[in-house]
């Protein structure tokens, strides 16, 4: 029989984490009618209706196309039509299985692990990824955060995982975990760079709790401004771990300011129809034409500046207002990007460019907050694949001029790197790497 090793999954066990797998919604704002399906690493079985398809597996060099038709899937394999029905699932027959998404309209994607098709109500195709827990949360880190330094990515695989196991259940009655869009967390493509796997490794094991050892609120945003908010300031709970903290090192990095103009007459009309606030009133004019906020402020004459920002798409709600009477425009001067509420991901980005510790970042950003080690976490294995990682990184850096192919994908090579290694076979660079490396028959 084939060999079934998963590297992540094995961690996952080692962790005592709370979850194996995860069901994610892909492309879960998009209606999509046609799916192309291509293989980059590894074979897969399609099923249909909960029955075996083709006896034999679909990998590189063949294609499946999945079209909404009647509300039914019609599916054709190279061309090949094999019928109309309810369900497909494709299903990775190792570990180190990569599967491509080319819905028409919209960009590609890869994932790893099972693909499950469903028809909507609508119509449409709905695209599930079943997938190992940990490697979602690697593909959500490479989505959610950019830098070149390890402990980024551990920061935020950290904060990641804690929001996953806390949330588990927040789209069960859709037949899912999560979604890929912004309310649960971006996860737009598997992970495909080793560094960022490497960050997330890293962090095995550890989750944010409280004092009593619960799993708390993990909010994230771009940039603070140079102040995070309170979490009742725009959200309902005042949460005693989301406190507003002083964050200079949101200063100068790419979201740090912007602005923007609105016509006066549009901003005085829209407090006074929206909000009802008397514009009649000269000392109400001077409040909004001239508003500063060196901290930040929650209201603006009483109206929630969350709504504010919606209602004018900004930013965010930390800025003040400047009225340029030459062209009779209120000049809004902003700083930041995002709710504000828990960690400023560029101002975590300057930390750890300064050298500052991934758990005192955290801690900075999380008021009170511990970090939770897991007991069983298996440390030896954890720094194995570390340092498996930490080779294939420095290989890359040796050969950044080469032309690579699909069999240089670092989940690949980290396969084939264990599966020598448990066979004991010294490795020759010269040899020829292919996909029976791992693949092969005990």
């Amino acid at each position: 029989m084939k060999r079934h090793i998963s590297i992540v999954l094995l961690l996952l066990i080692s962790t005592g984490a709370f979850a194996e797998r995860v069901k994610v919604r892909l492309f879960a704002g998009n209606a999509i009618s046609i799916l192309n399906v291509s293989f980059d690493l590894g074979y897969y079985n399609i099923y249909a209706d909960g029955n075996l398809l083709l006896e034999d597996m679909v990998g590189d060099g063949r294609s499946v196309l999945i079209k909404a038709e009647d509300k039914m899937l019609h599916v054709s394999v190279n061309d090949d039509d094999y019928g109309r029905f309810s369900s497909v699932r494709l299903e990775a027959t190792d570990t180190a299985c990569i599967l491509c998404l080319n819905p028409v309209g919209y960009k590609q994607r890869t994932y790893e692990g099972n693909l499950l098709v469903n028809i909507t109500q609508t119509g449409k195709l709905e695209l599930i990824n079943d997938v190992e827990f940990e490697t979602y949360i690697a593909g959500v880190v490479q989505s959610e955060i950019y830098g070149n330094l390890s402990d980024i990515f551990r920061i935020q695989a950290i904060i990641s995982r804690t929001w996953a196991l806390r949330n588990m259940q927040k789209h069960r009655p859709d037949g899912f975990n999560f979604c890929d869009q912004v309310h649960c967390q971006a996860y737009n493509n598997r992970c495909i760079r080793p560094d960022i796997m490497l960050g997330a490794i890293q962090s095995s094991g550890e989750t944010l709790t409280d004092a009593d050892g619960h799993l708390i609120d993990t909010p994230f945003h771009s940039n603070s401004g140079g102040q995070t908010a309170n979490s009742e300031d725009v959200w309902r709970a005042a949460l005693p771990y989301l406190r507003s903290v002083p964050d200079t090192f949101s200063f100068r990095m790419r979201q740090s300011n912007w602005q923007k103009s609105i016509a006066k007459d549009k901003w005085l009309s829209y407090f006074q129809k929206t909000h009802k606030i008397d514009i009649s009133n000269p000392n109400n004019v001077d409040s909004l034409l001239h508003f500063t906020q060196e901290k930040r402020k929650s209201r603006l004459l009483g109206v929630p500046l969350t709504r504010v920002r919606i209602d004018f798409q900004l930013k965010s709600t930390f800025f003040s207002v400047v009225y340029d009477s030459v062209k009779n425009v209120v000049v809004l001067m902003g700083h930041g990007y995002g709710h504000g509420v828990g960690l400023s991901q560029e101002g975590a980005i300057r930390m750890v460019g300064l050298g500052i510790t991934y758990d005192s970042i955290l801690l900075h950003y999380y008021t009170g907050a511990l970090i939770h080690h897991d007991a069983l976490t298996n440390t030896h294995y954890v720094e194995n694949y570390v340092s498996q990682i930490a080779q294939i990184i420095e290989e890359d850096k040796q050969k950044q001029t080469q032309v690579r192919s699909k069999k240089d994908d670092w989940l690949g090579r980290l396969f084939r790197l264990r599966d020598r290694e448990e066979r004991e076979e010294i490795y020759i660079e010269s040899q020829q790497d292919n996909e029976q490396d791992w693949q092969y028959e005990w």
